[in-house]
C-alpha cells in the first residue's frame, strides 16, 4: 500500500535549494501542503516563487534548537518531516584535520537532524514519517572523507534507532550519490563540469544524477507505508564502482 500525499502537510528542512527544493516541488505537485525551512530569507523567497501556490516558508538556523522548536510551534500538527539541509562538505585528510570545522559539519547535518526530529516528533500525526539524508561516503569513502563518512554513518545509525523509538512513525533515509546541485556551487563552473564528467564516467550509469531523480526517492519513502529503518540508495551504481 502507498499513502497519498494529497492534503498531507510535509515539512522540508533545507527545502529551498537542490534536492530539498526538488522534493518540495514533487510533493506539492502530488497534492501535499508543503512547508519549507531555510536559514536564508532570500533562499526562502526564491523557493516560494518557484513552488506551487499554497507552499509556505519558515526561516531558522537549524543548528539552534530554540529556533527549530519555534518553527514547529508555528507549524503545528503535520504528517511528514524531511531533512535535506547541508552545506558542502570539505575533504579533510588526517594530517590537515580541523576539529572545529569537523564539529561544525556535525552541528548541521547530524545534530540539526536529531534536534529537528526531537522537536517534531510530538507533532507528527498517526501514519506519519521522517526521512533523513545520508550519502555514499558512509560505504564508499576515499582519502580525506573521514568526517563525511562518519556523518553519513551516524545518520544511518540514527535512522535505525529512531525507527524503533518512534514506531509506528516510520523513519528512513535517502543516500544520494553525486548529483548536479547548488551544493557544488562554490567550485568554479569549468572545474565542476570536469568533476561531474569524471565522476559519472566511473559509474555503471555513466553519469551523475539530477536532483529531480533523487527527489523521487524521498517522496517514495513518504508514501511507502511499510518501510521503516531503511536507507534507500540513489547513486547511479556508486556502491558497485
Amino acid at each position: 500500500m502507498s499513502t497519498s500525499l494529497s492534503g498531507r502537510r510535509v515539512v522540508i528542512l533545507g527545502g529551498t535549494s537542490g534536492i530539498g527544493l526538488a522534493t518540495a516541488s514533487l510533493a506539492a505537485r502530488q497534492g501535499a501542503q508543503v512547508v519549507t525551512v531555510s536559514s536564508s530569507t532570500d533562499s526562502a523567497a526564491r523557493a516560494l516563487a518557484a513552488l506551487p501556490a499554497g507552499t509556505s516558508a519558515e526561516v531558522a538556523d537549524l543548528r539552534d534548537p530554540a529556533q527549530i522548536g519555534a518553527v514547529f510551534e508555528r507549524v503545528g500538527a503535520f504528517d511528514h518531516l524531511v531533512f535535506t539541509a547541508g552545506e558542502p562538505l570539505a575533504l579533510m585528510r588526517l594530517d590537515e584535520l580541523d576539529i572545529d570545522t569537523a564539529r561544525e559539519f556535525f552541528a548541521l547535518r547530524y545534530f540539526g537532524a536529531l534536534g529537528a526530529v526531537a522537536a517534531a516528533a510530538p507533532l507528527l500525526r498517526p501514519g506519519g514519517s521522517v526521512v533523513l539524508t545520508s550519502g555514499t561516503a558512509s560505504s564508499r569513502p576515499g582519502p580525506g572523507w573521514a568526517v563525511a563518512a562518519s556523518i553519513c554513518g551516524a545518520v544511518e545509525a540514527l535512522v535505525r534507532a529512531l525507527a524503533v523509538e518512534l514506531a509506528p512513525i516510520r523513519v528512513n533515509a535517502v543516500s544520494a550519490g553525486v548529483v548536479r546541485s547548488p551544493l557544488w556551487s562554490r567550485i568554479e563552473p569549468a572545474e565542476r563540469e570536469r568533476m561531474y564528467e569524471q565522476t559519472g564516467a566511473n559509474l555503471p550509469l555513466g553519469r551523475v544524477g539530477e536532483v529531480a531523480e533523487v527527489a523521487e526517492a524521498y517522496v517514495y519513502l513518504l508514501r511507502q507505508s511499510y518501510a521503516t529503518g531503511t536507507v534507500v540508495s540513489v547513486d547511479g551504481g556508486t556502491a558497485l564502482a
